[in-house]
């Protein structure tokens, strides 16, 4: 990223003139007469060079409001094309929105994925006017943006029936049971959108449905002249060689053009647990919601959780792959770094850990090492606006997908018959204890230890079925609330770390990973641990950003922008200010370096953000 460049003029300076006496001695000096008026000013010195950047907190940019959103939907998918398509979602409008815009023709009330048409955002103005707060109904039930035109390309039960054969007859995001076939749900959370062109104009859009259970959906469009789209061919992704996949979340496209889709709600792995897990407890038949896909009993919970690679996507039948080696927690999104083999990975929920994984082949996520990060925070700094951590990377294990699975298969058939109060027929926390301290052996059911497990030599399950305890147990920092979107832009931070020309017009010598955090409260401001913040922006969060160094390591995060928290004169209760960040989710970093956000806040209408970090 370029740094901020100033230019300084040169001022007239003011010349002294040393007078000397003919014939004679020169005399006593006289009083000093007053100022002349200053000189006109002389032309502009060149540029200095760039100053490099503060270790502190980066000075904030300018926040244009892109867009709204209807009431009742938060701001998900934001993906941008290769060629300056901007894609977003509606996720979970209110049922009751009934105004009608004369694009569309049709009112915004179920879940929504469509594109801002007739606009190239890799050619994006710098000077664009934010669109205002919505005031009118029509404003509030309908997205209202800056430039361009929100097209509807699907919404959820969409059958896209005018296109016969290539239509959807089970409808746009509504799942069905692998066994019986009877629809489960019809899914009003559509979240990551990520686009694969097959042509000039032409291509397929993946979108994620987050539910339980999930699902990814498969739309080929094509744009016209005009810049109007049209949907071709639709189906939803077949997951029933893996099981099913539960609450896909965001996601990313790898640099090899496959989408990876994240699975997140279904662990359960508090970061303070003293408990072990329970899912086939009889008393709480209901623990992991993913039951109604695969069986009327107990699914392994450990075939649940992870990132999922989809193969071949422009073909008949993709094919997916679920990747066991980056671990299972609560996954918002990863990001491939461009050396193909640098995966970063988020996890959403209370006590989070910030994980990285590197193949050992570049393309081939299936075989690879983990790592927890652990955070030092600024010394002498809590609030969250100006304070950055500095990162290090804990080493957790190697592992691979075949012999991952097959632990994972030790758990498969465990039903209700098989719980005992007090005890789990899953790891447990002395399980993933003695994984940490180095035992030869897993201890005992007397011991605390697991059935599966119990007295068999150790092994590094822990590190994939129970990522969050293993990696806290290690050090690494397990206090992120709501680690939302992150994202790179891939040519810049290929031009930054390799210094090829990639990004026309402009020198990169500096390139991050943004990360949006959309609660900073909880273990971020318990005074506890590796992160010990002020609760000043607590429930607004914000935007950070990572450095990334020539080895595509991140080895710090500092803050960027955060939400502005208020309190209101009629109830007392904390406000994000209307004009600020209010709970950032996904984000996304253009091709100059500005980065869209989108919210998934308090406001009645969620914000599409675009931020210039250089304020222009």
């Amino acid at each position: 990223m370029l740094k901020h460049k100033r230019k300084f003029s040169l001022l007239a300076a003011s010349v002294v003139l040393a007078l000397t006496a003919c014939d004679g001695d020169d005399g006593a000096a006289g009083p000093a007469g007053p100022a002349g008026p200053a000189g006109p000013a002389g032309a502009p010195g060149p540029q200095g060079p760039a100053g490099d950047d503060g270790e502190g907190a980066v000075a904030s940019g300018k926040l244009t409001r892109l867009a709204t959103v209807p009431a009742g939907a938060e701001v998900t998918g934001a993906f941008l094309s290769d060629d300056g398509d901007l894609f977003f979602n509606v996720q979970h409008p209110d049922d009751s929105n009934a105004e009608v815009d004369a694009v569309n023709g049709r009112p915004i009330n179920r879940g929504t994925v469509g594109v801002l048409a007739g606009v190239n955002f890799n050619n994006l103005p710098k000077n664009i006017v934010s669109s205002p707060v919505p005031v009118t109904d029509f404003e509030r039930q309908t997205v209202m943006s800056a430039v361009g035109q929100y097209q509807i390309l699907g919404q959820t039960g969409d059958t896209f029936a005018d296109l016969g054969a290539n239509g959807l007859p089970g409808g746009l995001g509504v799942h069905y049971s692998i066994l019986s076939g009877e629809k489960i749900i019809e899914n009003e959370n559509p979240d990551f959108n990520g686009f694969i062109a097959t042509a000039e104009n032409e291509g397929y859009l993946f979108t994620n449905w987050e539910s339980y259970p999930g699902g990814v959906s498969r739309m080929k469009i094509v744009k016209y002249a005009t810049g109007d789209w049209s949907v071709t061919d639709a189906m939803m992704v077949d997951f029933d060689d893996v099981g099913g996949t539960a609450a896909n979340c965001f996601g990313s496209v790898s640099p090899w053009g496959t989408p990876l889709t994240s699975e997140e709600w279904i662990v359960n792995s508090s970061v303070n647990s003293t408990t072990s897990p329970s899912w086939n407890d009889p008393a709480d038949t209901n623990t992991d919601g993913i039951e109604a896909l695969t069986a009327p009993d107990f699914p392994n919970p450990y075939r649940y959780g992870y990132i999922a690679e989809i193969k071949e996507p422009t073909g008949a039948a993709p094919v997916v792959v679920k990747h066991y080696t980056i671990g299972r927690y609560e996954h918002e999104n990863s990001v491939v770094m461009p050396d193909r083999k640098t995966v970063y990975s988020s996890q959403d929920d209370t006590g989070g850990v910030l994980f990285k994984f590197i193949a050992d082949t570049a393309e081939d996520l299936s075989a690879g090492t983990l790592y927890g990060a652990k955070l030092t925070q600024d010394a002498g700094l809590s609030d969250p606006a100006v304070t950055g951590f500095d990162v290090e990377w804990v080493e957790l294990a190697h592992g691979d997908n075949a012999t991952i699975e097959a632990w994972i298969a030790e758990y498969d058939g465990i039903g209700s018959d098989d719980y005992v109060e007090g005890q789990t027929s899953y790891m447990s926390m002395a399980d993933v204890q003695a994984w940490a301290d180095g035992d030869a052996t897993y201890p005992t059911v007397a011991e605390g230890g697991s059935p599966v497990t119990a007295g068999q030599p150790m092994d590094n399950r822990a590190v994939f079925l129970e990522s969050r305890q293993a990696a806290r147990l290690k050090g690494a920092t397990a206090e992120w609330v709501k680690l939302e979107g992150i994202s790179i832009n891939h040519d810049r931070v290929l031009e930054a770390v390799t210094g090829e020309d990639v990004i026309e017009d402009e020198v990169v010598d500096k390139a991050y990973m943004y990360i949006g955090i959309a609660d900073m409260d909880g273990t971020m401001v318990d005074n506890e641990g590796d992160m010990q913040l002020s609760a000043r922006v607590k429930d607004c969060g914000g935007l950070l950003r990572a450095h990334i160094d020539n080895n595509y390591s991140l080895t710090r995060i500092e803050p960027v922008v955060m939400g502005s928290t208020y309190r209101s004169s009629l109830t007392g209760a904390a406000r994000c200010d209307v004009d600020q960040l209010s709970q950032p989710d996904n984000t996304l970093v253009m091709r100059d370096g500005r980065v869209i956000i989108g919210e998934d806040g308090f406001q009645e209408n969620n914000t599409l953000w675009l931020y210039d970090p250089k304020g222009q």
